[in-house]
């Protein structure tokens, strides 16, 4: 599908299972370094009335030849043009970490223009953006000084990292997903309509409770916070949990549609 403005939007967004009948969309933004790919499986454990859409961004898996954003208002005005074809029913957002952040500012532009907000706002592994980082920038390091800030997240596989050609095909990828989440400034607006659920990873050293639950402030809808058993990639680890929780908050929308 290409959108009025020549985006192709199929591109963009990949559906393990499409499903035509489906009540609302589900639509998934990855961490920095990830893909699409890991939300491999999502919608054969989530109810049958939701329909998951991975976002795919350029510069990774079947996009690896297209240059990745480091800009996030260029990125979100992209995205706009991408998701307006399938807003055509109720829809969420979940993103992990750089993905909480993208699913954060595509909600507020969305309003802006005018359009729907999503029913419900899912951000995973990442500080409430009204809060500042507790940790330095690292995108601008030497690449030894870079990777080993990206080592010690514990997301990327070490097979990546202890391959010398893999991680020359990685490594710009990785150094603007950094650019893209650590160049970000937070601009205050009016709270969300949307409801918010928050998670985080019992074990996430970078990431506390409190910055966790401090997401509540930025919606005028019901706030969940949940912390969950695993580190910084606690999506992987306690996915059942994860997506049993989701199900449970997307739970009225499937009733009511």
């Amino acid at each position: 599908m290409t959108t009025g403005s020549g985006v192709n939007a199929g591109a963009w967004i990949v559906r393990q299972q499409a499903k035509p009948a489906a009540r609302m969309r589900l639509f998934c933004f990855p961490y920095a370094g990830g893909a699409a790919s890991i939300y491999h499986g999502w919608s054969a454990e989530l109810p049958a009335s939701v329909e998951v859409c991975a976002i795919q961004l350029p510069g990774r898996q079947n996009r690896i030849l297209e240059a990745p954003y480091t800009d996030m208002p260029a990125l979100i005005t992209t995205l706009m043009d991408v998701l307006a074809p399938y807003l055509d029913r109720p829809y969420a957002f979940f993103g992990h970490s750089l993905g909480a952040m993208i699913a954060f500012e595509l909600a507020r532009a969305l309003r802006r223009q005018g359009r729907p907000e999503p029913v419900h706002l899912f951000v995973s592994g990442h500080r409430t953006p009204a809060l500042p980082s507790r940790y330095d920038p690292t995108y601008h390091l030497p690449d030894a000084a870079f990777l080993d800030s990206v080592r010690r997240l514990n997301g990327t596989p070490a097979a990546v990292l202890d391959n010398a050609e893999l991680l020359q095909l990685m490594l710009p990828l990785l150094r603007a997903d950094f650019t893209l989440a650590e160049t970000y400034a937070y601009v205050p607006e009016p709270p969300l309509l949307s409801p918010i659920s928050a998670f985080g990873g019992l074990q996430d050293v970078r990431i506390s409770e409190a910055e966790i639950t401090a997401w509540g402030a930025l919606t005028q809808g019901d706030f969940f916070a949940r912390m969950l058993p695993g580190d910084h990639f606690f999506l992987h680890s306690s996915r059942a949990q994860l997506l049993a929780a989701l199900a449970e908050d997307l739970s009225p929308w499937q009733r009511t549609w």
